[in-house]
């Protein structure tokens, strides 16, 4: 199910939902990933339609059912979809504080105040007290929209009337400001947080070393690595891609390398993105050698290439003049499903050129045509077009002018 969810094999998953359901082998969890896959693929009248099947395979839909719903629509910013799922379920389940909540946050992820605001006064007419997660939500939601102003309000309404700022309340505030390069003012919310006996977490402060690390204040990045430490938090898989990110933006690929290490040691997994950040970054310097040992390291783990791998990949390959090895690739993308990346297809084929094979031009041209793209395919029929003249001899002193 999960697989047939993330190549977005609906037909087939819903083949199978029903598979399951006769064979008597559903449980809350199948439904739940059929219900974020849809979500995920904003296919709203698909994840509304796995409460028909709950139903025929005598599943009760509860609040929290619902709220799973309403939640994966959110988190794939479909607030709209999620408040029409609810204006039509509303009178079949009792809904309750978290329900609201979670409504707030979708149209807080698409931006649209006015109706979390509706939302909100709805939640307080229906007489459910907002809790500090709906505060967080709304003051989030404002940061977003870039109402600071009216956020720092809310935040110094919550410190006089409550419910009082938690560790995620400091840590949204402090974001926003690391985004800024506000680092000073970052401190100060900071050392507030701590002063009133609030102990901050390995989110706060990732975000921190994010912060400093935008400023290249590599000091304090090593003195917030070394606090957490002492403070009994020590860096996850974010805290690491963070660090990693930082050394690979600043051309430091082996500082980012042993900064991987350290997180393969510590038990995190590197996650595709880290793989991504630390190839670019070699490639950039021009270290073919170890952009290729990055790629191979990525398989050996066992993790996927996304599209974005294929790009920094091919785009590596192209860079060193190694147009021949990129054409493969970029077919097994093709092959793939992917999309065809964005790259300078006049220098690919140029240098492809090179190698003398319009042929192989010929067929990438005629599989970016079918994958609907249409614009470089046909830059790269028309270079194998002029590949094919330039062999036959037609005026070999043209034939070097055409390929510069």
């Amino acid at each position: 199910m999960n697989i047939l969810g993330k190549t977005r094999q609906f037909e087939t998953m819903v083949a199978v939902l029903e598979e399951m359901g006769e064979k008597g082998f559903l449980t809350m969890d199948t439904f739940s990933i059929a219900i974020k896959a849809f979500a995920a693929a904003k296919e709203r009248k698909k994840a509304v339609g796995v409460f028909d099947l709950m139903k025929r395979y005598k599943y009760r839909v509860d609040v929290d059912a619902v709220n799973f719903l309403l939640g994966s629509l959110g988190e794939s910013k479909l607030g709209k979809e999620a408040q029409v799922v609810f204006d039509k379920l509303r009178d079949r389940f009792t809904h309750n504080l978290q329900t609201y909540t979670i409504l707030l946050n979708g149209w807080c992820r698409v931006r649209n105040l006015l109706e979390a605001g509706r939302v909100w006064n709805e939640m307080v007419d229906e007489g459910f007290k907002p809790d500090i997660v709906a505060h967080n939500v709304m003051l989030e939601g404002l940061l977003r929209c870039r109402k600071k102003s009216d956020a720092i309000k809310l935040f110094e309404v919550m410190k006089a009337k409550g419910p009082l700022p938690n560790v995620r309340s400091y840590t949204i505030m402090i974001q926003d400001l690391c985004k800024q390069r506000m680092m000073r003012e970052a401190v100060d919310y900071f050392n507030e947080m701590v002063g009133l006996g609030c102990q901050p977490d390995t989110a706060l402060y990732t975000c921190l070393i994010t912060g400093f690390g935008r400023q290249r204040r590599m000091d304090m990045v090593y003195d917030l690595l070394k606090e957490m430490r002492e403070k009994g938090c020590p860096p996850d898989g974010r805290t690491y891609n963070a660090v990693i990110k930082m050394m690979t933006s600043q051309h430091m690929p082996d500082d980012a390398v042993r900064i991987y290490k350290k997180m393969i040691q510590s038990g995190f997994e590197p996650t595709i993105h880290t793989y991504n950040m630390i190839m670019k970054s070699y490639f950039v310097i021009r270290n073919y050698e170890m952009g290729r040992a990055v790629w191979d390291e990525m398989h050996d783990k066992g993790c996927c290439p996304d599209d974005n791998s294929y790009t920094v990949f091919i785009g590596g390959l192209i860079r060193q003049s190694r147009s021949d090895e990129a054409c493969k690739y970029l077919q097994e993308m093709i092959e793939k499903g992917m999309k065809a990346p964005q790259l300078d297809y006049n220098k690919f084929a140029a240098d492809f050129s090179k190698a003398g094979n319009p042929g192989i031009l010929e067929e990438l041209a005629q599989r970016m045509e079918v994958a609907g793209k249409f614009e470089v395919s046909n830059v790269l029929a028309r270079w194998a077009d002029m590949m094919k003249k330039s062999t036959k001899g037609r005026d070999p002193t043209m034939s070097g002018r055409q390929f510069t």
